[in-house]
């Protein structure tokens, strides 16, 4: 008797091992992952007469991107006013994302750099939360084309391959009236918004840059950025179909380190009040059932200095059509 219970004891133990054991372990363990996954996505602080969640888990997205760059420079050279404009060449990349309950992945091609027709790069990451969320943007460009043209002389046209530009940029947000008025429904669409509704919004800015222009003048320049400051955005709902988005974020340089060196002569750049870091994003998102459509852009301008000595300006913008569906 007492082997033969021994012998059902070891033959459970060994069932536990059995592949439709695991399977069931699997299962279960899914099952509890999926749970709290879903009870944390759907208990949300919000007000389910503005926004809501989608009522499907899974979304997926093809997204075509389109970025572009500017530096511009105001100011006098030997007692005479010189401007000078460089834009970088335009960045295409493709993408798709697939996202369960708000938590997304995705990949994106940039073809003309897989073909090899620039070295550039650029990396974005976006994170669009219900409170607060941000865009951190990281550039390193070097194929430019611009002009320069100082007071009482002629437009010349500045080489291709003058300028060689490394940026940084972080922009965050914190929104006051988070349980009327989403951002994710606008940028990400893991949220519906189904009335209009507005919200005041705290902003910090932080930018950093190193550009290096090879001509005559050697110049080096590097730029940190620490601004603070606040705006509005508002999400127009129009016919339970159509969601518009507007937004704009001007945040105050408190901390300003710049320097300028041309060949081995350092020349200041002296902070003038108001010194800026400008953000403004906007979206359009039509709704189809489980399908959607849209475009969302995010733009950035930056004005350090004074223009009776030198200032630097700088716009980035990226615009982003997408296609998705929920399932």
């Amino acid at each position: 008797m007492r082997n033969y219970l021994l012998f059902l004891f070891i033959l459970s133990l060994l069932s536990l091992h059995t592949p439709e054991a695991h399977a069931q372990k699997w299962k279960k363990a899914l099952h509890n992952v999926d749970s709290l996954v879903s009870l944390r996505y759907q208990r949300a602080d919000i007000d389910t007469l503005y926004i809501i969640r989608p009522a499907t888990k899974w979304t997926a997205k093809i997204r075509v991107n389109n970025s572009a760059t500017q530096i511009k420079t105001l100011g006098v050279i030997d007692g005479s006013k010189s401007t000078s404009q460089m834009n970088a060449d335009y960045k295409t990349t493709i993408s798709a994302a697939i996202s369960y309950m708000g938590i997304s992945m995705g990949i994106a091609l940039n073809p003309a750099k897989l073909l090899g027709k620039h070295k550039d790069f650029q990396f974005n990451l976006n994170s669009y939360g219900k409170r607060m969320g941000y865009d951190i943007i990281y550039k390193n460009a070097k194929n430019f084309k611009g002009w320069h043209e100082t007071e009482g002389s002629e437009r010349t046209t500045l080489p291709s391959d003058i300028l060689s530009l490394r940026t940084l940029n972080l922009n965050a947000y914190y929104t006051l009236n988070h349980r009327r008025f989403s951002y994710p429904a606008a940028f990400t669409q893991s949220y519906i918004q189904r009335r209009s509704a507005g919200s005041i919004l705290l902003a910090a800015s932080f930018q950093g840059q190193r550009a290096i222009v090879s001509n005559i003048r050697d110049s080096r320049l590097k730029v940190m950025n620490l601004a603070f400051g606040g705006g509005y955005g508002h999400n127009f709902v129009v016919a339970e179909k159509w969601l518009f988005h507007i937004s704009t974020l001007p945040t105050f340089i408190v901390y300003s380190h710049a320097s300028l060196l041309e060949n081995v002569t350092r020349i200041p750049l002296h902070y003038h009040f108001p010194e800026v870091i400008m953000t403004s994003r906007g979206a359009i998102v039509r709704q189809m059932g489980r399908y959607f459509t849209g475009a969302t852009m995010v733009f950035n301008f930056t004005s350090i200095g004074s223009d009776k000595n030198l200032m630097v300006q700088n716009n980035n913008w990226y615009v982003r059509a997408f296609v998705g569906y929920r399932f």
